[in-house]
């Protein structure tokens, strides 16, 4: 009888431990989530859970009641939002459960499940599911389809939106970059072009035509700085809208003469100082009968001999007259007027405004070699001036130390002796060549107490400072012009390295 008792408590005991370890058994197994018809969680008993997480990871859901496992979630089916959106995407595109084939026209979502079925029922294209090309997730149910043309038709409701031209309605304007009109008055009835609209070139008869000197980078507001080194006794050379070298020297002379810091970018101080000294940059000039008359020669040979049988170096054409006269290059003048006559007397045309030439009397002349530029100063040893030069070169280089201004000559002639000068070509003899701008020496002659050397001008004044001279200090025409009425017979002149 004992033993019976004792055999039953036993096996009555065994049965208790085996359902007591029964849930850890189930949960070390991965089983997979079971789900109803309509994709929920099959719960047991009335739904009272307790939710346990394992070695692994797994989200274990058990019975509270039972202490049976109702379901294991492993991490990467709950964490993984990519596989939950495009079970969603793959419902709204409308392949959810037939039973689940419903569309309610107050869900957003179900709608766009309508929209997308529409889509694919009429052969439109449809995006992939998000999780392939959607990074952001938006889920637009928009197709793609090709970008409208721009006919102008379309309205823009922008009020400062530039509305969008028609085909064909254009208006092509002659260009007028560099026109700077002080005298004309301003028409009110003129409308101003937008100042980011590029200009267009000008028209020659029916065919447009674009000058080679602003295509090649002339611009307006470097020859405005020009103007205003040059009104400030630092000559840039030629006016000529670009920046260079001759810019840059003049530039800190400019400062230096001034007692100024002005930049070549302060596009505020250079207007403010050319208010100052002058107003605009440019003015307005009406070409008179003896501007057209001349005389002007057909061409300057560059033989010496055959320039020696000429009467006279003149110019030969009014732009390269009226050039000289008013510092300009004559290419950059010919751009600033693309439409005018110069052969006409009464045409208006733009010249550079340069303003006053230096009179404060010179007493000391520095020629430095390095930096190619001449250097005035009065009698208290301020500057007063400066000049870009060509001075000298390897095989006829300039004097050195310190000489003397001998005289000083207007429109001379120049004496060629190949025994004591250069040697230009197959010339052998002694030639006088008449006096003219186009003359070797230009039209003005500084002359120094060192026999054959001077300070001179030039018939090519946008060369000055780039190219080399036989041994003589080399001006633009108006620069020596200038410098030979500042100076006087004994003033030195200093040469430096």
């Amino acid at each position: 009888m004992l033993r019976t008792i004792f055999t039953l408590s036993a096996l009555a005991a065994g049965l208790v431990f085996s359902n007591a370890f029964a849930a850890p058994t189930h949960d070390g197994a991965a089983r997979p989530v079971r789900a109803s018809g309509s994709g929920g969680i099959l719960l047991a008993q009335d739904g009272n859970l307790d939710i346990y997480y394992d070695a692994r990871g797994n989200r274990v859901i058990v019975d509270s009641d039972t202490g049976k496992v109702v379901a294991i979630q492993p991490p990467q089916t709950r964490l993984d939002r990519r596989a939950l959106r495009r079970e969603s995407r793959m419902r709204e595109l409308g392949r959810a459960p037939a039973d689940d084939d419903r569309y309610y026209l107050d869900d957003p979502q179900d709608m766009a499940r309508f929209r997308r079925r529409q889509l694919e029922e009429e052969g439109r294209v449809i995006p992939p599911p998000a999780d392939e090309y959607d990074p952001d997730g938006s889920g637009s149910v928009d197709a793609y389809p090709r970008a409208p043309q721009d006919d102008g038709s379309y309205d823009n409701n922008y009020p400062d939106a530039p509305q969008p031209a028609k085909p064909g309605t254009i208006k092509r304007q002659p260009l007028n970059e560099a026109s700077i009109d002080p005298v004309r008055p301003a028409d009110p009835t003129d409308q101003a072009a937008p100042s980011d609209q590029a200009a267009l070139p000008p028209k020659a008869g029916d065919k447009t035509s674009v000058d080679p000197s602003l295509s090649l980078g002339a611009r307006q507001d470097v020859a405005a700085l020009q103007v205003l080194l040059d009104r400030g006794g630092a000559s840039p050379g030629v006016i000529d809208g670009r920046f260079g070298s001759n810019v840059d020297k003049a530039l800190a002379a400019y400062n230096q003469i001034n007692g100024s810091s002005l930049k070549s970018t302060d596009s505020v101080g250079i207007q403010a100082a050319l208010s100052q000294s002058g107003g605009d940059p440019f003015a307005n000039y009406t070409i008179t009968a003896e501007d057209a008359a001349g005389p002007y020669v057909a061409s300057i040979p560059e033989d010496y001999s055959q320039k020696a049988q000429l009467d006279r170096m003149g110019f030969t054409s009014v732009t390269e007259a009226l050039a000289e006269r008013f510092h300009m290059d004559e290419n950059y003048l010919k751009a600033l007027n693309p439409d005018a006559n110069f052969n006409r007397p009464g045409t208006i045309i733009k010249v550079a405004n340069f303003g006053k030439l230096v009179s404060t009397p010179v007493t000391r002349i520095v020629a430095d070699k390095g930096k190619k530029e001449v250097f005035a100063y009065d009698g208290s040893g301020k500057l007063v001036a400066a000049y870009p030069a060509t001075i000298g070169s390897s095989d006829t280089p300039s004097p050195t130390g310190i000489h003397a201004v001998s005289r000083v000559a207007l429109d001379p002639n120049y004496t060629y002796n190949p025994n004591i000068n250069f040697k230009q070509g197959e010339n052998n003899k002694i030639l006088t060549i008449p006096p003219g701008p186009n003359g070797p020496v230009g039209s003005v002659w500084i002359a120094l107490d060192k026999p054959t050397y001077g300070i001179h001008g030039t018939p090519e004044p946008s060369k000055i400072g780039k190219t080399e001279s036989h041994g003589c200090v080399r001006l633009t025409n108006w620069d020596a012009r200038e410098l030979a009425k500042l100076v006087s017979p004994g003033v030195p002149v200093e040469f430096v390295e």
